[in-house]
């Protein structure tokens, strides 16, 4: 064997349009309700993760975006003696494999997007983790209930394109898995506009959020009763490439979850008045359009997710740069913006609406993406001791 082992990966960012907001079981992560996502195309957003094992190491590190982090976090303690677990039942009879399952491991992740700021960066995290660890101990098969201790919503960034998260019956949290609906590949011409109001960390995280909910909202308990009835239009709306009725279902989705918040006691509250004035505008543009022409969802933080078909985004994105301007040569990144279209906006139309200059950080266009990913050895975070690439000889001394 060699002095250190190691493999890299790169792990999506999802975003769900049917919701998942409350656990039935907090230990295990088990959801109140199943949940659908889209996951996020990486080369606009992804968590790079590598993962090392040496029996060089002396204990146990992990570094987040430069800073060394405690591993004393019992989801993390869970999700890597799980994988190990699994490693061990699958290869018994190997005693040069219980011995490397026996070496300190070294984590170091990166995400290329804010961290805690609502943009599901725990889920790629998580994802991008388990992933990196069971490729690096040969673990085959169905990982996502394992993600799915880390973070919830981790299992449903393990597939790509479109995305179920079976909620279960299991007591044990054996059938909550995750499955893929479609592949990226399905809805080419899907495109998401992520409007970033806010970079910072959000005041109020999702679990602690949720497990207030769900013991004092009257309105979750409703919530869960009807879920299961939106889960099957959803997809079948995906199925059928049906975006008036995504849209719809999407806006219903993200309403419904935030109206829960603040039906929470005491109340939670994640949207701005930013984010609520692109609410706003997104039904006077379908109102202008007589359809649905874009759709909006928003998780626990304040930064917008737009759904809208790529035809529509020379239109969309122009409103919203007028609506939001900023002198930021960088504010529009991701993919390329389509060229303009002749299509003039009649502003007189969103005469109630202001014009907020700044409102937004910047806008990253991107669109559906794959699973997963092995990164090639140019992508290592860690150089060949086991230590990050960046400051090493201060690592080395903490």
């Amino acid at each position: 064997m060699t002095e250190v082992e190691h493999v890299t990966c790169d792990s999506p960012v999802n975003i769900a349009v049917i919701k998942y907001w409350g656990k039935r079981d907090e230990k295990l992560i088990l959801p109140l309700n199943s949940s659908i996502s889209v996951t996020l195309n990486q080369d606009e957003l992804r968590a790079r993760t590598t993962v090392a094992i040496s029996r060089h190491f002396k204990e146990d590190k992990m570094w987040l975006n430069g800073r060394e982090q405690s591993m004393k976090s019992e989801r993390l303690q869970s999700v890597i003696a799980q994988i190990k677990r699994i490693c061990r039942k699958r290869k018994m009879d190997c005693d040069q494999l219980e011995e490397k399952l026996q070496w300190k491991l070294h984590i170091c992740s990166e995400n290329n997007f804010p961290t805690a700021a609502g943009l599901a960066s725990s889920a790629a995290g998580y994802a991008c983790l388990v992933y990196a660890m069971s490729k690096l101990y040969g673990v085959d098969g169905d990982i996502s209930k394992i993600a799915r201790q880390g973070s919830g919503s981790a299992c449903r960034s393990l597939y790509g394109g479109f995305v179920l998260w079976n909620k279960g019956e299991s007591v044990d949290g054996e059938d909550s898995r995750a499955e893929q609906i479609a592949p990226e590949t399905h809805w080419p011409d899907l495109r998401i506009l992520i409007l970033v109001v806010s970079d910072q960390t959000k005041h109020t995280g999702s679990t602690v959020g949720m497990q207030t909910s769900v013991e004092t909202s009257e309105l979750l308990q409703q919530r869960i009763q009807t879920v299961p009835d939106r889960v099957e239009q959803m997809k079948q709306a995906i199925l059928k490439k049906d975006f008036h009725t995504f849209a719809e279902i999407t806006m219903k989705e993200s309403n419904q979850l935030h109206a829960v918040c603040l039906d929470t006691y005491p109340p939670v509250s994640y949207l701005t008045d930013i984010s609520h004035h692109i609410i706003q505008l997104v039904h006077a543009i379908n109102q202008d359009n007589g359809s649905n022409m874009v759709a909006y969802s928003f998780d626990a933080g304040p930064n917008a997710f737009l759904f809208v078909q790529e035809k529509d985004v020379p239109i969309v994105s122009r409103v919203l740069c007028h609506f939001y301007p900023s002198s930021d040569p960088h504010f529009l990144r991701g993919l390329p913006m389509p060229e303009k279209t002749d299509y003039q906006v009649d502003y007189t139309t969103f005469s109630e609406l202001k014009v907020i200059p700044k409102a937004l950080k910047f806008i990253i266009h991107t669109k559906p993406g794959p699973e997963p990913s092995v990164k090639e050895s140019c992508c290592e975070l860690l150089a060949s001791d086991g230590f990050p690439k960046v400051n090493s000889n201060d690592d080395k001394q903490s």
